[in-house]
């Protein structure tokens, strides 16, 4: 019986195992060469993919933070347009009695 090894162990040296060529070892590094380098390739494009998608995340996230209000109120309440332009009768906003007037100082804008 004969042991199972691995290629050129002493067991298989004297069935008859052939041993691969030059030329076939060549054609293996070239294969082994090709494939790294694919893999490389493909990690390269990953990752670059990956930061253009974070790039343009971080660039809508500052746009929607720079659109946002600041958050403090203004001394008037909010303009009604329609009121503002005579269409509509004024309104009292929530939270007062008296219905806002425009006065020279809104409209100097």
């Amino acid at each position: 019986m004969r042991s199972v090894g691995f290629a050129g162990s002493s067991a298989d040296q004297g069935a008859g195992a052939v041993q691969p060529g030059s030329r076939d070892i060549r054609a293996q590094a070239v294969h082994r060469l090709q494939v790294g380098m694919f893999g490389l390739a493909a990690m390269l494009l990953l990752v670059s993919l990956a930061s253009v998608i974070m790039q343009r995340v971080q660039t809508a996230d500052r746009s929607v933070v720079a659109a946002e209000p600041s958050g403090s109120a203004s001394a008037s309440p909010a303009n009604d347009p329609l009121a503002d332009l005579g269409v509509a009768p004024e309104v009292p906003v929530a939270g007062s009695t008296t219905a806002h007037k425009p006065t020279k100082a809104d409209t100097a804008h």
